[in-house]
């Protein structure tokens, strides 16, 4: 199983099915704030942009007979001979001068030597236009009647009301009419208009987050979905301009509440919100909204649809005395009402003889959609127009593919799914199997992945599907009314053979994605596996669990998506029980999944409690195999580590490890991987002196056995780097770091996550090394590269946006530090929790900014919150509890409660001593800290004692170094812990 370790590890390439993963470097967790203060004795006042001087006013006044004054503001204004130029000083007295010469463009003025930057330009207000509103279908009809009762609806409750909600049944035309309201808002120049395809609260918001930066809602920076979209909320409610907001095919309404847009009262004239939805529940028409019931066309519309269609397509004559009957026996369902209009075009049959097609299909067809199960009393006319259209396009080349290719679309998410898809070996080996061979005809050659697409082509020119190449990867849409029927149709002899067909064709497409990632067509995936799981029954354990399920779990893990990964795996450890036993393997290895879906999801007891039962499992049912029961056992391990249980998790490891070398030798691969993850444990126990021999026998073994450009190469090289940063041998991390970021680039490529992972540790220690410009540069260009990668809920981005606020803080930045770690804090605390570790780390680090920035208040409660967490889960003596007192000392003493800070420090420094010793880098931090304390206290002497023990105890640390390696690259912690000491240090740790 794969091991995500701390927030910033990466595991390597195992299947989820085979073992732990040594965690590859990175900040081991989100940066945690050191002891270190930045403290002066006398309050400092903030630079940036709060403290700049706005320039006073600049006008020109025409006086002359060539004079040409600019009226106001003179930037890019042209001023002439004999013009005056004034502007009003700070103390509002009126100062000029007079423009002699000849006549120029002002660009900036200087008047009486004070330099006006230009102001900048006004900007010119466009319509935006977010997402693709459906195109009007061919003689659409415009169904006034419906219409004034959606007007009349909003004029009513005008005041009150700008949300009308159309609910109806499958195939009545809701998303027509609703497309209309949007068309004919653009038409007439709306400012801001938004579709949205609302059948996943994903995709609501996703498109509310590209319209916040559409309209330049405030607050939308790009690095939070979420963020971003209740940033357009928010817009939404505040803005004069004007606007529409349509969320179409709204099914999850629960789910959907907080997205519901809120308009102000009174703005009827320029907001409102329209929405689709088959749900008629008491729900639809809560917080004010007017309630629509969408039904089918009458007889002069539905007469009207199949006139003007068949005109537009040049084939009036196909609508004869039978017309009248026709839509009748199609019940007005605009739906059915498509199929037979594409039918009667593309086989050129009149009215008369498509219903007599259609009356002997319904009679034929009754019993596979019967009333019972048709809610909507739609069914049986789909079922008969959908037949009789497929019946045609399997005469069409590719002759005998449309009724295979329809099968297997109507068992994926009918919000839509990937054109990939049918490109896969699984699709064309179902449709070679499936193809109705042609009268006379040899038995065709295999159908190529062309002629695949080709079918799906010839599915959506009978309208019996949507293909828009642009929607990628939700390009092939079909109606779930037709989907439904479509799967009712069936044999049940075909029925397993297509969802094996979709399952395989799923994995092929999964398996790209984990060596391809993109967040997008994951999420795509994901829906579309539940949909077919949902649709399939029982049918994909049978004989085995099928691998998809399997699949996509491991998909939903790697793309951060831990949330939708941990109700995956519930289901399928339940369905795995239920249907295999307790005892089979897929339920063994499903819940060995579940556990470590737990840990990534920031639930380390829950992982612990499932982890046991799983290792007790393996060791009765799996004895035979040695390297499944020792993976259960780490990934045991690495669930107490998560816990905070570090001492549990170490000795498990140490029994693991004398197992592993005792059954699969020394050298053994897995053996190898164990010693690994025990370093990575001894770092965390901040044991580093262990964890850097073990690490450097790893990688010695592997460039031995590897070679030096091997994947698990630069993971133990990189594992090493981590653990000679936290020793504070910088100089040789950076080292190890820039060549590991070389390698993979050139093995991975720039935009491989491994090779963006490598840039954000590199940037970790140029950031401690003092190179902060370096430090921001680099993760200026990689954090927008690992959102667009690997998604912007992913806990590698949020390691990378909280090293980017640590740095931009050490440099001064500390208002951008205080805007992002606020972003960080509130993305933990929603996908972590608020109790867990990264999530306490990332507002220990937003305390720190808060401090910098003499938020003083808000830094010490905030601190204390972390405390208090940290000593119930850790212990007060913990390195990372030793680490939150500190930093509550430091606020107390920037808050000039100095005595509180002493009691607390010199507490720390005790206890520091005695668990960590007196040279351990933490030690050191903690003196200087207290040295600072006496300084301000006045305790001059017993400051300068503490100070000349820090100075001794970093030349130690850099005397050891020195003898270790040539590059003494901890050779700046001197000069590093005497700023601490003098107060004139950047406090955030980073990574």
């Amino acid at each position: 199983m794969r091991d995500p370790g701390n927030l910033g590890e990466v595991a390597d390439s195992a299947r989820p099915a085979e073992r732990d993963s040594t965690p590859v470097p990175g900040p081991d967790r989100i940066p945690a704030m050191p002891a270190s203060v930045d403290e002066s004795d006398a309050p400092v006042a903030v630079s940036g942009p709060t403290g700049a001087r706005t320039p006073p006013p600049v006008r020109a006044e025409a006086s002359g007979e060539k004079a040409i004054g600019a009226g106001h503001d003179i930037a890019h204004s042209a001023v002439g001979q004999g013009s005056r130029v004034e502007h009003t000083e700070v103390n509002n007295r009126v100062e000029g001068s007079t423009v002699h010469g000849d006549l120029f463009q002002a660009e900036n003025v200087t008047v009486n030597n004070t330099y006006h930057p230009a102001p900048p330009p006004v900007p010119v207000w466009r319509p935006v236009r977010v997402g693709a509103v459906p195109p009007l279908a061919s003689a659409f009809q415009p169904r006034p009647g419906l219409r004034e009762v959606i007007d009349g609806a909003r004029e009513r409750n005008a005041a009150v009301v700008l949300t009308q909600v159309l609910s109806g049944g499958g195939g009545v035309g809701k998303t027509q009419l609703a497309a209309t309201y949007a068309h004919r808002a653009h038409a007439e120049g709306v400012d801001v208009l938004v579709w949205v395809n609302a059948a996943d609260i994903s995709q609501i918001v996703s498109t509310y987050a590209r319209a916040a930066h559409q309209v330049g809602a405030p607050g939308a920076d790009g690095r939070k979905a979420e963020r971003d979209a209740d940033a357009f909320k928010e817009w939404l409610a505040t803005t004069d301009r004007s606007w529409l907001v349509v969320l179409d095919d709204l099914t999850d309404l629960e789910g959907a509440q907080p997205w519901w847009p809120h308009p102000l009262a009174g703005s009827a004239s320029r907001a409102r919100v329209l929405a689709t939805t088959r749900r008629r529940d008491a729900l639809v028409s809560g917080a004010g909204r007017a309630v629509v019931d969408i039904g089918i066309y009458t007889r002069a519309e539905a007469l009207a649809y199949l006139r003007e269609r068949l005109a537009t397509a040049g084939a009036e004559h196909l609508l004869d005395v039978g017309a009248d009957d026709l839509v009748e026996a199609l019940g007005r369902l605009p739906l059915a009402l498509a199929h037979a209009a594409a039918y009667m075009i593309n086989e050129d049959k009149v009215s008369t003889h498509y219903l007599h097609l259609f009356s002997d299909r319904t009679s034929r067809l009754e019993s596979l959609l019967p009333p019972a199960a048709d809610t909507d009393g739609y069914g049986r006319q789909v079922t008969a127009s959908l037949v009789l259209a497929l019946d045609a396009a399997e005469q069409r080349e590719p002759v005998g593919l449309a009724a295979p290719a329809i099968r297997l679309a109507a068992h994926l998410d009918a919000a839509g799914h990937p054109q990939d898809l049918w490109a896969t070996a699984a699709f064309t080996r179902y449709l070679t199997t499936y193809r109705a061979p042609s009268p006379g005809t040899a038995a065709p050659a295999p159908v190529t992945a062309d002629q695949a697409r080709a079918a799906v082509r010839l599915l959506h020119q009978y309208a019996l599907l949507t293909s828009k190449a642009e929607d990628n990867p939700r390009a092939i849409r079909l109606h779930a009314l037709t989907a439904r029927t479509v799967r009712e149709g069936i044999t049940v002899g075909e029925t397993p053979a297509t969802v094996h067909a979709v399952a395989d064709a799923l994995r092929e497409v999964w398996e790209y994605e984990h060596e391809h990632p993109v967040p997008l067509l994951t999420a795509v995936l994901g829906s579309n596996t539940a949909a077919l799981a949902a649709h399939a029954g029982d049918l994909l354990w049978n004989p085995y669990a099928h691998p998809v399920l399997f699949a996509a779990g491991a998909g939903l893990s790697d793309a951060g998506l831990y949330s939708a990964a941990l109700a995956h795996w519930k289901r399928l450890a339940a369905d795995a029980e239920r249907m295999l036993g307790r005892d089979s393997l897929s339920t063994h290895i499903a819940r060995e999944n579940l556990a470590t879906s737990y840990r990534q999801a920031g639930l380390p007891g829950e992982a612990i409690l499932i982890g046991e039962q799983v290792v007790a499992d393996s060791e009765r049912l799996l004895s035979h195999d040695v390297t499944r029961a020792l993976a259960a056992r780490t990934s045991l391990a690495a669930s107490y580590r998560e816990a905070g249980n570090t001492g549990k998790a170490i000795d498990l490891l140490e029994q693991v490890l004398a197992g592993s070398e005792r059954s699969l030798g020394g050298n053994h691969p897995d053996t190898w991987a164990v010693r690994g993850s025990l370093g990575s444990c001894y770092r965390q126990a901040e044991r580093t002196g262990e964890a850097i021999t073990i690490e450097e026998q790893v990688l010695t073994n592997s460039k031995r056995l590897l070679g030096d450009n091997h994947p698990d190469t630069l993971t133990a090289s990189a594992n090493l780097a981590a653990s000679y940063w936290q020793a504070g041998r910088t100089g040789e991390a950076i080292t190890i770091e820039e060549q590991v970021l070389t390698n993979s680039k050139r093995l991975l490529g720039d935009n491989h996550p491994d090779t963006l992972t490598a840039s954000v540790n590199l940037a970790a220690s140029y950031r401690r090394a003092g190179r902060t410009g370096e430090a921001i540069g680099l993760l200026e260009r990689v954090v927008p590269d690992i959102g667009r990668r690997l998604g912007h809920d992913h806990l590698h981005t949020l390691t990378a946006r909280a090293n980017l606020a640590v740095a931009r803080g050490q440099a001064g930045r500390v208002g951008e530090a205080v805007d992002l770690l606020e972003g960080v804090v509130t993305d933990c605390g929603r996908l972590l929790g608020h109790d867990h570790s990264q999530t306490l780390s990332a507002r220990s680090n937003l305390a720190a900014a808060y401090r910098q920035a003499w938020r003083t208040d808000e830094a010490t409660e905030l601190e204390k919150q972390v405390l208090a967490e940290r000593q119930r889960q850790l212990g007060a003596a913990h390195p990372e509890t030793l680490t939150t007192r500190t930093n509550l000392a430091s606020c107390y003493r920037r808050a000039g409660r100095v005595g509180k800070a002493i009691v607390i420090d010199e507490s720390v420094l005790a206890d520091s001593v005695r668990v960590l010793g007196e040279d351990h880098l933490l030690t050191l931090t903690v003196r200087a800290g207290l040295a600072a304390s006496y300084r301000q206290a006045g305790r001059t002497g017993e400051a300068i004692d503490l100070l000349e023990q820090v100075i001794a105890g970093a030349g130690r640390i850099q005397d050891h170094d020195r003898l270790h390696r040539k590059d003494a690259g901890s050779d700046g912690l001197l000069e590093r812990l005497v700023r601490r000491a003098a107060g004139r240090e950047w406090p955030g740790q980073g990574t």
